[in-house]
């Protein structure tokens, strides 16, 4: 399994995914190209694979020491494999690098298994974003993970 920066070429599998995935909120191919695009320099997106298969996708913002967990996704057969991890490592390896103080993302109130990643990462939650989630009305988990002294990339599986 291999960790390397999206691009647009990857963009046809991970809409594929993302609408599988993330029926009812799924993100646009526009979103995504706007992401890409990035001019302001703030985004950062990775993609997991396996004998080139895609096995996930993740995004961070980070701007003025903050970070945001933008999105993380991982095919549903390789779900619990560890992929979720390596994402989520390369983001927050990208949030230290740009010295964010904090990492914030939003899980779905009904995704526990999302959630135990990230406590096992260091999240806490911080609050809830009522029915955040539409058209299903579920609640957001609103948690942070800040910056603890001696934290510096390690870029496991980035680019290898």
């Amino acid at each position: 399994m291999k960790v390397r920066e999206m691009t647009l070429d990857d963009l046809p599998g991970v809409l594929e995914l993302e609408h599988l995935l993330f029926t009812d909120d799924a993100w646009s191919e526009e979103t995504y190209r706007d992401e890409l695009a990035d001019p302001g320099g703030t985004r950062h997106y990775v993609l997991a694979e396996e004998d080139d298969l895609l096995a996930g996708w993740a995004g961070l913002a980070a701007v003025g020491g903050q970070g945001d967990v933008l999105t993380i996704g991982v095919r549903p057969e390789l779900q619990g494999r560890g992929v979720g991890s390596m994402l989520l490592t390369a983001l927050l390896d990208e949030a230290a690098t740009r010295h964010c103080g904090e990492v914030f993302l939003d899980v779905r109130a009904d995704n526990d298994r999302a959630r135990r990643l990230y406590e096992r990462f260091g999240f806490t939650a911080v609050g809830v974003r009522k029915r955040y989630y539409q058209p299903s009305g579920v609640d957001a988990i609103v948690m942070v993970r800040e910056s603890r002294p001696g934290d510096v990339p390690v870029r496991r599986g980035v680019g290898t």
